[in-house]
Order: structure tokens, then sequence, then C-alpha cells
């Protein structure tokens, strides 16, 4: 379903980027083979954030708070699905152990949520998952429960980094999540840098002083403003960007892929696998 929306929104070239999951890579390569897309396998890891939050810069772009963890793209253009890759197959095995973390935390959050008069039954949401299980499915669950009217509802008032359903993971640095990603012949880019409360220059030498080689400057949430402040300060560090719809379902973000941006700015792995 996914790779048939994407053809129809005139995606050309498409990535799964699953939460610390590769489980859909396999599945997602068929269907966009069926609709004639370039797939590139990806994945979204969970980190520790590298930068704490500037409150000035949370203030200028009108967040109270930022996330509690990191996220970094990972790509593997040059991979393809079940094919045995021994270095792909370490990273896999690099992996494993934050994917597993994830249904005790889910676990916490909704005997948090239970606590808070809510109950949700942990075995529902984690069906919901055909890989590795997050947030957006607990949310999920809690607007069909009738709990919230929406999943932004459910993030911004319930379990939202910070908020009182929330329960954080253990998670790697940025570096070693680089390092292991390399190791594997991928590339990486910071995904939503709007999230995490860090001006723009500070943000893109940290990113270039860790390795990453691009960044996300072409989000949802990013402003037009913002994007070109990102891309351009990525030039200067000859670093690329990436262009994420960070798609959740048709009741999150029901048009993926209908943002600008400029094709000689992304990465030229990402173009040509």
């Amino acid at each position: 379903m996914v790779a048939r929306l994407m053809k129809q929104e005139g995606v050309s070239v498409w990535s799964l980027t699953d939460h610390d999951t590769t489980s859909g890579w396999k599945e997602a390569q068929e269907a966009a083979d069926a609709e004639g897309l370039l797939f590139v396998p990806g994945v979204e890891i969970t980190c520790e954030p590298a930068l704490k939050p500037e409150p000035k810069q949370l203030e200028a772009t009108g967040r109270d708070r930022a996330s509690a963890s990191w996220h970094l793209l990972a790509f593997f253009p040059h991979h393809q699905p079940g094919a045995d890759q021994p270095e792909v197959e370490a990273f896999k095995a690099w992996l494993l152990p934050k994917q597993d973390g994830r249904q005790p935390r889910m676990r916490a959050m909704c005997q948090r949520l239970t606590e808070l008069g809510m109950p949700v039954n942990v075995e529902d949401v984690i069906q919901r998952a055909s890989g590795s299980v997050g947030r957006p499915h607990l949310a999920e669950a809690m607007v069909e429960l009738g709990y919230v009217s929406s999943k932004q509802e459910a993030f911004e008032t319930w379990i939202g980094d910070g908020l009182p359903a929330f329960v954080p993971h253990e998670k790697p640095s940025v570096i070693e999540a680089v390092e292991a990603v390399k190791a594997a012949g991928g590339i990486t880019s910071l995904a939503h840098p709007l999230y995490y409360g860090v001006s723009t220059p500070t943000l893109l030498r940290t990113l270039h002083g860790l390795g990453v080689d691009a960044v996300e400057a072409v989000h949802r949430s990013h402003t037009d403003a913002y994007r070109h402040e990102l891309t351009e300060e990525a030039k200067q560090y000859g670093m690329s960007v990436s262009v994420g719809s960070d798609f959740h379902g048709l009741s999150y973000q029901s048009r993926p892929g209908n943002m600008p941006h400029q094709v000689e700015r992304l990465h030229p792995r990402l173009m040509s696998s």
C-alpha cells in the first residue's frame, strides 16, 4: 500500500526507514519493484542526543521542549534485501538489541497509561507492528479506544518526550551509530533537526565532526526558510541533504513526497543505487 501511494504521489526514489528495525526491507523491495520505484533500504536509529538543547533556539522555533533522543537515518543504497552481505548482517546484529528493548518500554508506557486511567492492552499494540513496535502504534490504539481524537493529540498530551506516559530507553550515541552504519557501507542523515532545539551553525558543525553525511533539511515540520538555512549550512561542510515525509499513515500525514527540494543537494549514492 505504501509503495503504491508513493508512486501515486510522484515519488521516484523511496526508502523505508522504520525505527530500529530492518524487518520490512524485503517486502518493501518487492512492492517498490512492482510499482517501478527505486528502493533504498534504510532504518531510523534512536540515539542519545549529541548536544543539549538551546533555550533560545527552542523559543525561536516555538517549541517548549526538545526531543529526548536524536534520530539518525541510515541508508544502504547498494544493498539488495535478501542478499548475503556479511557487513550488513553484522549491522543488523548490532541493531537487534535496540529493537528488542522496545517491547519492555512499550509495556512500561501502557502501564503508565493504565495508572493514568487509560488502560491499553500492550499485546494489541505489539500486534499492530510488523517489526519494531513504537509510539505511533500506541497512539493508534489510544485513538481507537477513544482516549484521544488523533495520534497528534496522543503525542502532544500523553506519550511525547517528557510527558506523563513517556518512558525512555537505552540508546547508542550518534557516533556509535555512525560507525556501525559506515562499517556496513551505509550513509547517514540526521532526521528532523527542528526537534532538537540546536542552532543550525552549531548543529551542522557537530554533525560534520561526528562523520554524519547529511541532514534531513526537507521535512514536513520545516519552514521554507529553515530548509534553506540547513541546506546552505550543510553546503559549507560538503554535506548533503535528505528528504523525508516522516509518514506514519494516512490519518497522520496524507501527502508524502510533496515537498520541494534541490535534487543536486541530495547524496549522489541515493540517486544512483
